[in-house]
């Protein structure tokens, strides 16, 4: 029997979050793993999960990127908030959140968006962005 083994979701989901304060903070992973002491490969790896980071590493991790180690596993896979099994809506809704905030555009957007400081302005700029797409949809 020959194939890769499937990371585990726990692991994609923490390494997804990794990445995401990574470019939150605009660190490359080149910059990450020189913290860390070793390759933008090996963290490229953690990122996607399919190597596990391990406990004393996620710890140095979180204090590079100044987070508690808790915010990586916010909206994983396997709990709801009331630590409740998930159906896999709240999964796949958490999973296409931290797809799109830590792709370039979700990033952009997301901070240019925190720069607006007039509530009003930031309503229509979410209305404008709903018409948008549901004429996409149509």
């Amino acid at each position: 029997m020959t194939g890769k083994k499937k990371p585990n979701p726990i692991d994609v989901h923490v390494g997804s979050r990794v990445r995401l304060r990574r470019m939150m903070m605009s660190m490359s992973q080149e910059k990450l793993g020189e913290q860390l002491g070793i390759t933008f490969q090996q963290v490229q790896k953690y990122e996607k999960g399919t190597n596990r980071i391990g406990a004393s590493r996620l710890q140095n991790i979180a204090e590079i990127l100044q987070v508690p180690v808790s915010f990586f596993f916010e909206g994983s896979p396997s709990e709801n908030t009331d630590g409740s099994k998930g159906d896999g809506f709240q999964e796949s809704s958490s999973s296409f959140m931290i797809e799109f905030l830590s792709s370039t555009e979700g990033l952009q957007l997301n901070r240019a968006f925190s720069r607006i400081n007039d509530a009003k302005v930031r309503r229509r700029i979410v209305e404008l962005v709903k018409t948008l797409a549901d004429d996409t949809v149509s």
